[in-house]
């Protein structure tokens, strides 16, 4: 059958699995996701024309089916430590999404924001999410939730994971553009890495009529213009967008607030982010294109300086991709870990096949990291080896221990025959 056929066949196409009226007993106003709103326009009829949007349509009614089965039921939507505009973007219109269907949605990561345009973006949109700080978790009643979400992660990045999971609360959907990274059981599941932020997909679904945006709603109008910032952040500037984005941003056009995300965007650097970028390129060494610096030890808050520096060093010329990468420390918890970043021009470059082939995976088969196209990160834990930095010598051995093998685990894929190393 051919997925560019009339919309008359896509009303007869089976999305999911057979239920009648009888089966689904509905005691709320909820939207049906029939014929999607807003998308049966002459200028957005390629939605319903390509492959890749009739996908997103079945996705869409999926996702209402599942949300159907949870009525009135109270969620968590657990966010990498570190959130960045696509994750906070579509973590924001999954809330929204799911208020229609009676599910109370609390936003919650374990980490903090430090990238300046992150803070902004929350604090000038009142975008609703909450810092769980781990050992705040002895407060929270965990047996009010009855389910959560993976929102542009799969739980690798998240230190909240195994407190859920230990909670034995279930994993009700993962939605995420990112590589698969491990065996996941979930009762619906949404991994597309083809596309380019997870703030598309999610505008996909507001076009599949799962919610209906209107410009006369603040909370509408500011949600849509995160996931515009989102959308944009993860295609670097739209500049790797490709046709499904555009057609989101397109959509998204008709309820941002241009002014409210210009203001996001000129969001200064702080000095400690300049510091670390200063300090990424005094440290770093090129070789075959590559640049590659460590930037020592850096506080929990300030753990977004790094790849605001990489995105800096990977701009300098005749380089095509950088890393960089640090150990973020957390004084309050005695908390370490070692947090890099990739960021390349690279077209054949798959940072998510580097990252995993140079770091492999720890003890329970989940990788250190992975990526998308032209961006990658990575995160390892130091477990034993973490604190005891009073010692300002120890602290120094530590690092160029840590320094000296993560050099050593690139450079054996950046320069296989071992050239010498030199300066930058």
């Amino acid at each position: 059958m051919q997925l560019n056929s009339p919309i008359s066949q896509l009303e007869t196409f089976p999305l999911t699995k057979d239920s009648s009226p009888e089966e689904v007993d509905i005691d709320v106003d909820v939207p049906l996701v029939k014929n999607p709103a807003n998308v049966i326009t002459g200028e957005t009829n390629t939605f319903l024309g390509q492959r890749n949007n009739y996908l997103a349509y079945q996705k869409s009614e999926e996702l209402r089916l599942t949300l159907l089965g949870h009525r009135h039921e109270r969620h968590l939507i657990v966010l990498q430590d570190f959130p960045d505009p696509d994750a906070l973007s579509s973590a924001w219109t999954y809330q929204l999404i799911a208020q229609q269907y009676d599910i109370k949605c609390e936003i919650v990561y374990a980490g903090t924001l430090s990238h300046q345009e992150n803070i902004a973006l929350v604090k000038l949109t009142g975008l609703p999410a909450q810092r769980w700080a781990l050992p705040t978790l002895k407060s929270k009643d965990l047996s009010l939730y009855q389910g959560f979400i993976l929102i542009d992660n799969q739980g690798t990045t998240s230190q909240l994971l195994s407190v859920v999971q230990q909670a034995k609360i279930p994993l009700i959907a993962v939605i995420d553009h990112h590589s698969l990274q491990g065996e996941l059981k979930s009762e619906f599941i949404d991994i597309r890495p083809a596309v380019r932020s997870t703030a598309t997909i999610f505008t996909q679904y507001l076009q599949s009529g799962l919610l209906s945006l209107d410009n006369s709603i603040s909370q509408h109008v500011k949600c849509a213009t995160a996931l515009m910032h989102g959308l944009r952040s993860d295609t670097d500037r739209l500049m790797q967008a490709q046709e499904e984005d555009f057609i989101a941003a397109g959509y998204l056009s008709r309820f941002c607030d241009v002014q409210l995300l210009n203001a996001v965007l000129q969001a200064n650097r702080s000095k400690r982010v300049m510091d670390v970028i200063e300090r990424s390129l005094k440290n770093r060494i090129i070789q075959n294109n590559f640049s590659i610096a460590g930037v020592g030890y850096l506080r929990y808050d300030d753990r977004d300086a790094i790849p605001q520096a990489a995105d800096f060093i990977v701009t300098e010329e005749n380089v095509h991709t950088a890393v960089v990468y640090g150990i973020v420390h957390d004084e309050d918890e005695e908390l370490e870990i070692v947090i890099g970043s990739l960021r390349t021009t690279k077209l054949t470059l798959d940072p998510d096949e580097f990252i995993k082939e140079a770091f492999g995976q720890d003890s329970s088969g989940r990788f250190f990291g992975g990526g998308r196209t032209s961006a990658g990160g990575f995160e390892i834990p130091m477990g034993f080896l973490s604190g005891g930095n009073e010692n300002s010598n120890y602290a120094k051995m530590k690092w160029e221990v840590f320094d000296a093998q993560i050099k050593q685990k690139l450079l054996r894929l950046v320069n296989p025959k071992d050239n010498p190393i030199h300066q930058g």
